[in-house]
Formats: structure tokens, sequence, C-alpha cells
């Protein structure tokens, strides 16, 4: 069974959006970790400059979110999410191309990402080029207060 991708959009997102972009969070992050946002934190840091939200489509479906922000010349992705059923089909991939087409359309020479140890978005975003430039031993607490280390990424832009 081939894989092949079937993108009907790749389009800018907004607050009207929320409400699906918290439905792919519960769907994709495993509730041990703590990981998804509340709607609240979402909508809060869309009203802030410089912030962006790109969503994706397969089939017809919104089947992920990149939120992303831009502060001076240095960009972050602060959030990537794809529904388990979009995976593996290039989803994540686009979402994280978007991000970073659209840092350096904005004037980012740098974009940034954090992810938990253990995370296996990590082969993703060395596959896209990023290298891990920093370590935060026992960043994350779970929901069962266990400890994760945070790892941060960075892809030069210039």
């Amino acid at each position: 069974m081939s894989t092949t991708l079937n993108f009907t959009e790749l389009r800018e997102g907004g607050s009207q959006d929320l409400s699906e972009v918290s439905k792919i969070m519960l769907d994709a992050f495993d509730p041990r970790y703590g990981e998804a946002w509340t709607s609240a934190q979402c909508l809060g840091m869309l009203s802030l400059p410089g912030v962006w939200l790109v969503i994706a489509s397969l089939d017809g479906v919104d089947a992920g979110f990149a939120l992303a922000r831009l502060v001076a010349d240095e960009a972050e992705l602060l959030l990537l999410a794809t529904r388990p059923a979009a995976r593996r089909r290039g989803v994540a991939g686009a979402l994280v191309r978007a991000v970073v087409a659209e840092s350096r359309a904005r004037g980012a020479t740098k974009l940034h990402l954090e992810v938990r140890s253990g995370n296996d978005a990590v082969r993703l975003y060395r596959r896209e080029g990023f290298d891990k430039v920093g370590e935060r031993p026992a960043y994350y607490r779970g929901k069962t207060g266990q400890l994760f280390d945070a790892h941060t990424f960075a892809l030069n832009l210039s």
C-alpha cells in the first residue's frame, strides 16, 4: 500500500479555527505528557504580534496545524500536531516547511523549537534540517509527575 499525499489545502488559520485546533491536539497528543494547550492559551498566543497559525487539510479534513511566532529576527515553532490517521502522509513535514518559508518571509534568520525527550517528532525535525542546540534536564512534568528533558533545536535560515 502506498502512502500518497492528498493535500487539499495549507492555509493560514486564526481564532476561528481554535475549536478544531483543540480537537486535533486532543487527538494527537498523548495525555500522559500534558503537551496540549488549552484554547485560552492558544487564543492568548494568537493575539500577540508576530504569531501565526497554519492549518493542513488532507482529503478535505483538517489534519494538522502549526503555531509559530517571530520575535525580532528569530522564529519559534511553538506547537505542531497531526491527527494519528494523517501521520506518515507528509502532513507534518509540509507544516514544518510552511513555517520555515513563512519565517524566512517575515525576516527570520533562525527558527527554534523545543521538544520533549522521547518524542518521535525529533526524526522529522532532523530530516527537515534542524540541529540539536541544547537540553534542559527535567524541564517537562507529565500528568503523573514524571520529569522529561527538553531538547532544543534550531535551523539556520540565512
